[in-house]
């Protein structure tokens, strides 16, 4: 079936930050005052962001990197391009050795009285919905958009009798989540694909989840990737996703100055935004997905396959 994606119509204020950010020399300054922002944040709390960059630049990724990269892989044009404030986006060590202590900057700020604790919170209350939602146990579960495993694992946890599968587009990401996984003696098998034709075999899996992907996708591979779980699915099975709700208080009220620094390094936000996900999982093929908030900024999303 195909769907075609909506055209968004962004407010005035978001039309005036993307004018600002059109100048390449606006937009270079707010990724360089984002990214100083979330750097300065997380050693604020606690967060060894420079130590920890220093620790891991002492292993030899190249060994890594070779067990998990696809070299006939094909990116797609809209994930080559800058991300999270790097030129290169999720193409670099920079980005793989940093999101970890970068996911725990970001989420101090979700609960005041949380702290470096916001994104172990955010985490355990997806996983909440999970266990509350999912009539199943499932025993074969895929994580699209896996990046370095702080998705993967804890579903390994959740039900460690499954097959655990992570996928992701970054090889730098996906060296990561294997010396991760490495460490913890955990057998995950590490796919270097795109979310949106990942190879995998159809009707394979009980659970698909994806964990903070879709705010980071143009409409066109979102809905391609609704496509691909539909397919992956055996009949029965779960899509479940945790993202950003375009609906909550918290973007409205956020102001202007901390929302171009956001924009600055989330190219397709306003895309994500106009997405009607409901709409888009019935018409591809799921039964009528339940949406919990899961924080004042995140909602869950349990769609189940129709049979």
């Amino acid at each position: 079936m195909t769907v075609t994606p909506v055209q968004p119509q962004p407010s005035m204020a978001s039309r005036v930050i993307n004018g600002i950010l059109s100048i390449k020399p606006l937009a270079k300054l707010a990724k360089h005052q984002a990214r100083n922002m979330i750097i300065s944040r997380a050693e604020k709390i606690g967060v060894p962001w420079r130590e920890n960059v220093r620790q891991l630049c002492e292993h030899n990724w190249q060994e890594e990197i070779t067990k998990v990269e696809n070299p006939n892989l094909i990116y797609p044009d809209y994930y080559v391009c800058s991300f999270h404030g790097y030129d290169s986006g999720n193409l670099s060590w920079q980005s793989a050795l940093e999101v970890e202590s970068a996911a725990y900057a970001v989420h101090a700020s979700i609960w005041p009285e949380a702290g470096v604790n916001g994104d172990s919170r955010l985490r355990h209350n997806y996983h909440q919905i999970l266990k509350q939602q999912l009539p199943i146990t499932p025993q074969s579960v895929v994580d699209i958009g896996c990046s370095v495993g702080m998705s993967t694992f804890p579903l390994q946890e959740m039900y460690p009798e499954a097959k655990l599968t992570g996928v992701d587009l970054s090889a730098y990401h996906l060296a990561v989540a294997h010396y991760r996984s490495q460490q913890r003696n955990l057998a995950i098998n590490w796919v270097h694909a795109a979310g949106e034709e990942t190879g995998l075999p159809s009707e394979s899996f009980d659970l698909v989840s994806t964990f903070l992907l879709y705010h980071e996708l143009p409409q066109a591979a979102a809905i391609a990737i609704f496509q691909e779980a539909r397919r992956l699915l055996k009949p029965g099975g779960y899509l479940t996703l945790m993202d950003m709700n375009p609906r909550a208080e918290a973007f409205k009220k956020m102001p202007p100055y901390v929302f171009t620094l956001l924009k600055s390094t989330e190219p397709y936000l306003d895309q994500y935004f106009a997405l009607d996900m409901g709409t888009v999982l019935t018409e591809v093929g799921f039964d009528s997905p339940k949406i919990t908030p899961v924080s004042p900024r995140h909602r869950a999303i349990v769609a189940k396959a129709k049979c």
